[in-house]
């Protein structure tokens, strides 16, 4: 199920995909997206284009904030915060999907 990120937290069990809806190409350290529906273009840090490369296929939330964590340098807490800023952000612009899978 697909759900607005802006009302919801993000739980590691929920997993998130890129849509088809952008292309990408190396910008500098980054990536550079372009939106194929709004003609508009984002950029992403280094981090940011490590995340956008996880999620080419369905990936939880837990295992991006825990791939993140062992590849840089950061705090948890920081980095929960930046890596569910930068999905809630590609998911609100309609470069990724969040689906909110129920525990049962």
């Amino acid at each position: 199920m697909n759900w607005n990120t802006s009302d919801h937290d993000l739980a590691d069990h929920d997993l998130v995909s890129a849509t088809k809806d952008a292309v990408a190409c190396e910008f500098g350290e980054g990536l550079a997206l372009l939106n194929l529906k709004s003609n508009i273009y984002y950029s992403l840090n280094g981090v940011g284009a490590f995340i956008w490369d996880l999620i080419q296929q369905p990936k939880s939330i837990g295992d991006i904030r825990g791939a993140v964590l062992a590849r840089y340098n950061v705090e948890p807490g920081r980095c929960k915060a930046d890596v569910d800023a930068l999905l809630k952000g590609l998911a609100d612009n309609g470069l990724a999907r969040v689906h909110h899978e129920e525990l049962v």
